[in-house]
C-alpha cells in the first residue's frame, strides 16, 4: 500500500506494510529503489532498533529490578505481545520486523539518511496501561491469551495481505475503538500524530516512510490537517487520578479504626479474631496464589507471612517478597533469558525461570488482593 503526499517542497511516500509479510519486504525494496529518497523513515524507536539489529531482546534484563519496581505485569505483557508476533511470523515464514530490516539495509547500501519515526515503546506501553480501564485490560488479557495459546484463527499469508486492504483496516480500527477506546487512543491515534510530526520534521525533500498499514489513514489525516502536535505531551506520563492508590491508603486506615474500635468495644477476644481473620485470609489467599504459580515452599511461606503486612502498606506488595525468595532458590540462568522469545505455551511460562518468577509475583499479588476483598466484609460483620 503506497500513499503520496506533498508538504510544501517535501515529498512524502508512505509505504503501508504488514509486519510479517513477504510482499511488504518486496514493496519496501522496490519503493526505495524507484524513489531514491533523501531519507528513509521506519516505524521504530531506538530500543526496538537496537533489539532488531543485535537480536538481544531480554538478555540484559534485571529481573529483581522488574519485581521491585512493580513492572511485573508490563514485562509479561511485553513478552506476550512479542512472542505472539513471532508465532504469527513463524506461520507465514517471515521474521517480525523483516520489512523494517530491509528498509535499513537498503538505506545503508544507498547511503541514505535513516529517520526513526516511532515513540519509545516503554512510554507507549506505560501510557496504554495507565489509560486503560479495568474492563479493557480484562478484554485485552483474554484476547491475548486466546491468540497466544492457539485459540485464535490461524493467520495465513493471504489473510495478512487481505488485512492490509484499506476498507478492512478501517473496519478493524473502528472495532478496536469500540471495544477498547483507551487502547486505540494510545496505540493508534497518539502514535499516528507522533509519526506524522516526525515525518514533517524529517530532513531532506523526499522521504520514504515505512509504517504499519493500519497507521496510514491517521498519518495522512494528521499531515493534511497541519495540526500542531504537542510532542512533549505525547512523550510524558499524564497525571491521572488513581483511585486504586487511594484505596491502598484507605485500607490501613480502615483496618486501624476497626482494630481500635473492636478492642475498645468488644474486648480482647474479638480483637484477636479480627487479627486472625485478616492474617489467615490475606496470607492464605496469597499463599494459594504462590501455590498455583508452583513456587518454592519457602516462597509460599513468605507469601503467607508477607501478605497481612504488605496489604496494609500501599507501597509494598506480597508478590515482591515471594518473588525475591523464588529468585534466590530458583535463580534465572543465561539460557532462560535467551529463550524468552521462544516461550509459546503455559507450560513454557512455568518452565522458564524468568517468567516463572514473574508469575510467582503476579499470582501472589492477585491472591493477596482477593484476600483483602474477602476479609473486609468479614471484619465488618465481626464488629457489627
Amino acid at each position: 500500500m503506497l500513499h503520496r503526499l506533498k508538504l510544501g517542497e517535501k515529498e512524502i511516500i508512505l509505504v503501508g506494510t504488514a509486519h510479517i509479510s513477504k510482499e511488504s519486504i518486496a514493496l519496501v525494496d522496490k519503493t526505495i529503489d524507484e524513489e531514491q529518497p533523501d531519507v528513509v523513515g521506519v516505524e521504530l524507536d531506538q530500543e526496538r532498533l537496537h533489539q532488531l539489529l543485535s537480536g538481544k531482546k531480554w538478555g540484559e534484563t534485571n529481573i529483581v529490578e522488574v519485581v521491585k519496581t512493580g513492572k511485573t505485569y508490563l514485562f509479561l505483557l511485553n513478552i506476550l505481545l512479542s512472542n505472539m508476533q513471532k508465532q504469527l511470523g513463524a506461520q507465514v515464514g517471515v521474521q517480525p520486523g523483516a520489512e523494517m530490516m530491509e528498509a535499513l539495509k537498503k538505506a545503508q547500501e544507498k547511503k541514505i539518511v535513516v529517520q526513526l519515526l516511532d515513540r519509545d515503546i516503554k512510554i507507549t506501553l506505560k501510557r496504554a496501561f495507565n489509560e486503560m480501564k479495568f474492563t479493557e485490560k480484562a478484554k485485552l488479557g483474554m484476547g491475548l491469551l486466546a491468540g497466544f495459546f492457539g485459540y485464535g484463527e490461524k493467520i495465513t499469508p493471504e489473510k495478512i495481505e487481505e488485512l492490509k486492504q484499506e476498507d478492512l483496516l478501517n473496519k478493524l480500527m473502528k472495532e478496536l475503538g469500540k471495544q477498547m477506546p483507551s487502547m486505540k487512543k494510545v496505540l493508534v491515534d497518539e502514535r499516528d500524530s507522533y509519526i506524522a510530526e516526525m515525518i514533517r520534521n524529517s530532513p531532506g525533500k523526499k522521504i520514504v516512510a515505512v509504517v504499519g498499514a493500519g497507521h496510514i489513514d491517521g498519518i495522512v489525516e494528521c499531515i493534511k490537517s497541519h495540526k500542531k502536535v504537542n510532542m512533549a505531551a505525547l512523550t510524558t506520563m499524564p497525571k491521572k487520578k488513581n483511585y486504586l492508590k487511594w484505596i491502598g491508603y484507605a485500607i490501613p486506615i480502615l483496618f486501624a479504626i476497626g482494630l481500635i474500635y473492636g478492642f475498645s468495644t468488644k474486648g480482647v477476644e474479638t480483637t484477636l479474631k479480627f487479627l486472625g481473620i485478616w492474617i489467615l485470609t490475606t496470607g492464605g489467599f496469597a499463599a494459594i496464589g504462590a501455590i498455583i504459580s508452583r513456587a518454592h515452599p519457602l516462597s509460599i511461606i513468605t507469601a503467607f507471612a508477607a501478605a497481612p503486612m504488605t496489604t496494609l502498606h500501599p507501597a509494598l506488595a506480597a508478590g515482591w517478597f515471594s518473588a525475591l525468595v523464588e529468585t534466590k532458590y530458583h535463580p534465572p540462568r543465561v539460557m532462560d533469558f535467551e529463550s524468552l522469545s521462544n516461550v509459546s505455551s503455559i507450560t513454557g511460562f512455568y518452565r522458564n525461570k524468568v517468567t516463572h518468577i514473574l508469575i510467582v509475583a503476579a499470582l501472589t499479588n492477585i491472591g493477596a488482593m482477593i484476600g483483602v476483598v474477602i476479609a473486609l466484609p468479614a471484619l465488618v460483620s465481626l464488629l457489627a
